[in-house]
């Protein structure tokens, strides 16, 4: 007798572990960072809660945060990670590098306008609307390649940016609601589900915003 959520593919968006600019606040965008320590052994407990959740494949941003966060999933699931370079972090143009102070004091009000609009483009960066369309296409190949998705579980390692763009086309909601969707913290996750019949009507549902294994007191 087949369970009720036999049919329901269930994906789980992991943001990276810690680096060194998300510690002093400096915004990263494409720059490719590293994790430090603690973003390291938030990986690995990130890992440990993920891996009971019949993962079928893992998928990460070609980034190092992020390729580094989803290798700590692969060593717990035996899964190989494949990079796709549409799970970028949002392209943030002259901001990146700078850090939030700088951007405020060069760009007045334009931080606040980022947020609340998501048209809104940085300066030779992209909007969220336009990560939103970059990535969405990676979900909907694996609806079409991956028919052993129903039941099971595929994880997309990415970036706090990324991730609520990517939900918020998944979810289809208008332009002007994507800022309902917050920030996450790092090795936070976002899942969902897929209850409908096809990749026209997937019928994505949001399960869980900013999930978060939990961290020992000596790494926090």
């Amino acid at each position: 007798m087949s369970s009720k959520y036999s049919h329901v593919r269930k994906l789980i968006l992991l943001r990276h572990g810690q680096t060194e600019w998300n510690a002093i606040d400096r915004m990263q965008g494409q720059i490719d960072t590293d994790l430090t320590e603690l973003g390291r052994r938030q990986a690995k407990e990130a890992a440990r809660e993920l891996v009971t959740h019949n993962a079928i494949a893992i998928v990460s941003s070609d980034l190092k945060r992020a390729y580094e966060t989803a290798v700590a999933l692969a060593d717990h699931t035996g899964i190989e990670v494949v990079r796709d370079p549409r799970l970028r972090e949002t392209n943030l143009g002259d901001w990146e590098g700078l850090d939030h102070i700088e951007v405020d004091a060069g760009y007045p009000g334009a931080r606040v306008a980022w947020r609340l609009d998501a048209s809104f483009t940085p300066p030779n960066g992209e909007s969220k609307l336009e990560v939103g369309a970059r990535s969405l296409p990676v979900v909907r190949e694996l609806f079409a390649e991956r028919q052993d998705w129903p039941g099971g579980t595929i994880i997309l390692v990415a970036h706090g940016g990324l991730i609520a763009a990517l939900t918020a086309a998944l979810l289809d909601l208008p332009p002007r609601s994507w800022p309902a969707l917050g920030g996450l913290a790092n090795t936070s996750w976002v899942q969902l589900s897929s209850h409908g019949p096809s990749i026209d009507q997937p019928g994505w549902r949001l399960d869980v915003w900013n999930a978060a294994a939990k961290v020992a007191p000596d790494v926090l």
